[in-house]
């Protein structure tokens, strides 16, 4: 729900998917944001959308959450993307590459990458995927899972996914991982192949989080509105609701979310959460959390919700 460039990741997500043909969602809900994240994507987009929405009671990995949906989505073709992924290329294009492909029983967004071991990686002969592991130490490839999976035998997948849980198999993190799922899938005979994506942000670490905020940023049209004495907004920029900004120069690249309050300080290539508080502070790349207050000097800050920083 972090807000960048006038909507939060999921909307971003959501306004993504409404350019497809999809029109039934599933949301995997859980924690204390879950009533915030179901009153969003059905007031944003009830109107586009069917919902269901799931809850993970407990978090155990991206195979875990997975399997929670298995009876709302059942033998049904399913298009898998995670809460954290922004794409260059919208879910349209992901759809008609797997049509392209001859509709295999699933195909995995793939994208090169310098440092594989971060994440999910496949081996391939050709277009076929032979082998899938979740963060390995020695890579067979630079070709990382991008976290979006178009899967026709969702049956399969939930049999793979039932199969780990049930037998306590855990991966990477001493969690129930998707992609060991994928990979018994493979084993069972399941045809998977890939296609490339290009540029995504994994906004799940800082760095690409900002970096996502800067791209979408550059494409928007919305400044927002402020209420501002003697201060110096520089676009592109972001601004929520009853957002304050005194004696502050702020921007460019900056997202700022509802209720926000600035005074005295230089702000530039930052998130600033819901109801943040910035006093006498100069920052750059930094990301700072709903009800999160810094204040006196600061260079480079990544502050999570309801945090009180003074230096």
């Amino acid at each position: 729900m972090v807000r960048l460039a006038g909507r939060p990741i999921l909307g971003h997500i959501l306004a993504s998917l409404a350019e497809t043909r999809i029109d039934e969602v599933v949301l995997i809900v859980g924690g204390p944001m879950q009533q915030q994240i179901t009153k969003y994507a059905t007031d944003e987009f009830g109107s586009r959308f069917e919902f269901d929405f799931v809850e993970q009671q407990s978090a155990e990995g991206l195979g875990h959450s997975i399997y929670q949906v298995k009876d709302s989505v059942g033998s049904e073709p399913a298009l898998i993307v995670l809460g954290d992924m922004i794409f260059e290329n919208g879910y349209s294009a992901f759809l008609d590459a797997h049509e392209e492909l001859g509709r295999p029983d699933a195909s995995l967004g793939v994208k090169r990458v310098d440092e594989p071991s971060h994440y999910g990686v496949v081996e391939t002969d050709g277009r076929q995927i032979v082998r899938l592991v979740e963060k390995p130490e020695n890579p067979p490839s630079d070709f990382a899972i991008s976290g979006v999976y178009v899967v026709e035998d969702s049956a399969s997948l939930f049999d793979a996914l039932g199969h780990l849980i049930t037998e306590g198999i855990r991966g990477a993190g001493n969690e129930y991982q998707l992609t060991d799922a994928l990979q018994r899938m493979i084993e069972g005979g399941t045809g998977m192949q890939f296609f490339e994506v290009e540029d995504w942000y994994d906004c799940g670490r800082p760095e690409t989080l900002l970096e996502a905020n800067r791209v979408l940023l550059s494409r928007s049209e919305t400044d927002g509105t402020a209420n501002t004495n003697q201060a110096v907004l520089i676009p592109p920029i972001d601004i929520g609701s009853d957002v304050e900004i005194e004696s502050s120069v702020v921007g460019p690249n900056v997202s700022i979310d509802d209720g926000a309050h600035i005074n005295d300080s230089i702000v530039r290539d930052s998130i600033v959460g819901k109801s943040g508080t910035l006093k006498n502070v100069n920052i750059s790349g930094s990301i700072i959390g709903n009800d999160a207050s810094v204040q006196s000097e600061a260079n480079h800050l990544n502050v999570g919700d309801s945090s009180s920083i003074q230096l």
